[in-house]
């Protein structure tokens, strides 16, 4: 099935994801595209618009990346954000300079003003907070072009050109600090592409199911299951495509959180899959024995996922497929492109050059966490797994600060299960993103029962998000912290001190490893 399709240009900023997801949260298909992408190459895809993204470069530099100005005779509406406003300006006519001082620069939430005449803004307050982050200043917009939007420092915060559909902003309407934002691309989508909303994910589920059956074709695939959100949807979408020709393996290795291997071989019982269950913790073990650095535990777990896997598919037969659950937020985080690795996730880092496969599939990459949760509800899915909390391929491997051993583990594993419980019976299991315990390697004096201990200080992780790609700690009442902490120091042997982090994300990652 056609959709109608965006296409977003990326120019290297650090929201460009974002934008796509905005736009697949209005119901509009959309692909993201790198600059360089032959003319031809976009118009065989027929869009109905485009959006040029932002970037850290400045258009009047010699290597700046540019577009070929034929885009612009295509008839089809562009929208430029910030970057990509000031590429448009460059390229139509428009002169833009670095600003010469430092009212003419923008950071962070500014008060704007809109002329809600215009496409763009119709239906909108006149004003509101705009998130800005440009040092660049357009000395003079193209010809055509009128100023829509303005701000107490700059004259020129929007700029649109109605009669062609060419719009631009310096501020990034996708992020949560711009007010309005979101419906802004939603009236470019709606009011000036003429979207008509053709995508869901009923629809993505309908062409996913589709494109795996014609990739497999008689082919079996092996799968990661963990009983996570993402490889358990994962997994009931390639059950919905192929059937007994996937086989889910469950690498218990030791590192999940309590009780939770039985409860993820009860929840597939019932799935028309082949499902193994492969008792593998003393071999984890001993992998992991005296490592410390978090970056060897992830690159010694994913290696010891292929060896189980190969070992299984052995004994299955020929296994064409190995298919993943990785979605996007570990793909960035991984390093795509330019982008800085950040850390790398055990289903897109770690993997030996040698993969006794025919090919790995990945048929949740390009989804967010929301929209994986979404696909799993149109799948049928129990709430209780579509809502499951985050749990990261290394498990408890990375919640362990420091060298690994059972006794460690099983310690994590019962202070993690009075923190979960508890989070539950305040009823704010719904409101947190994701909330876990991480095993310090710092140990302190304490005192109970009148005598000295020397144990381990537990720290308590719990944030609030939208798409794990920025986090904000979560305000967990105090009354509620007390409880988990006396439950967790009188009833976990070897713990005496409890911590609360009360970082956001950035400058922290969600995990500490």
């Amino acid at each position: 099935m056609s959709h109608q399709l965006v296409i977003v240009l990326d120019f290297g900023g650090q929201y460009n994801q974002l934008i796509a997801r905005r736009v697949r949260e209005c119901g509009v298909y959309c692909e993201v595209k790198p600059y360089t992408t032959p003319l031809e190459e976009l118009k065989a895809q027929q869009p109905i618009g485009f959006i040029f993204t932002g970037g850290p470069n400045s258009v009047y530099e010699e290597k700046a990346p540019h577009v070929d100005p034929a885009i612009f005779e295509m008839g089809v509406p562009v929208l430029g954000i910030c970057y990509g406003c000031q590429l448009m300006a460059h390229t139509l006519g428009g002169r833009v300079t670095a600003a010469q001082d430092d009212s003419a620069r923008e950071y962070g939430k500014t008060e704007t003003y809109y002329d809600t005449s215009c496409k763009l803004f119709q239906g909108l307050p006149e004003r509101g907070i705009s998130w800005m982050s440009h040092g660049d200043y357009m000395e003079k917009v193209p010809e055509g072009f009128a100023l829509v939007a303005h701000s107490d420092n700059c004259p020129n915060v929007a700029i649109a050109d109605e009669k062609r559909g060419f719009y631009g902003v310096q501020y990034h309407p996708e992020v949560n600090h711009s007010e309005n934002g979101v419906k802004m691309i939603r009236n470019f989508l709606y009011e000036v592409c003429g979207a008509v909303g053709d995508w869901t994910m009923d629809d993505y589920k309908r062409t996913a199911i589709t494109q795996i059956r014609e990739k497999v074709g008689s082919g079996k695939v092996l799968l990661a299951l963990s009983g996570g959100v993402d490889s358990s949807v994962c997994a009931a979408l390639l059950a919905e495509a192929v059937g007994e020709q996937l086989t889910c393996v469950f690498v218990d290795h030791g590192l999940m959180r309590k009780n939770e291997g039985d409860e993820v071989e009860a929840a597939f019982s019932k799935w028309a899959m082949n499902f193994v269950r492969v008792d593998a913790e003393a071999r984890f073990l001993e992998k992991l024995a005296g490592v410390d650095e978090p970056e060897r535990k992830r690159k010694i777990i994913g290696e010891e996922f292929i060896r189980v896997f190969e070992e299984e598919a052995k004994k299955i037969g020929t296994v064409d497929f190995l298919a993943q659950g990785t979605i996007y937020p570990d793909v960035i985080e991984s390093g795509a492109g330019d982008a800085a690795v950040i850390k790398s996730h055990h289903n897109v880092g770690g993997l030996p050059d040698y993969v006794d496969f025919k090919e790995i599939i990945e048929p949740l990459r390009l989804l967010f966490k929301d929209e994986v949760r979404q696909l799993g509800r149109e799948l049928g899915l129990p709430e209780y797994l579509v809502m499951r909390q985050p749990f990261p391929g290394p498990g408890l491997a990375i919640r362990v600060i420091g060298d690994l051993t059972k006794e460690k583990l099983d310690t994590l594993r019962d202070a993690d299960a009075i923190y979960r419980e508890e989070i539950a019976n305040a009823g704010l299991d719904t409101s947190i993103n994701q909330y876990f315990a991480v095993l310090t390697n710092t140990r302190s004096v304490g005192v109970m029962g009148d005598g000295r201990t020397y144990d381990y200080t537990l720290a308590l992780r719990a944030v609030t998000t939208s798409d794990f790609m920025t986090a904000d700690w979560a305000r967990i009442p105090y009354e509620v912290l007390d409880k988990i902490s006396v439950r967790i120091v009188n009833e976990v042997p070897g713990i005496n001190r409890i911590c609360y982090d009360i970082t956001s994300k950035p400058p922290a990652t969600i995990e500490w490893e």
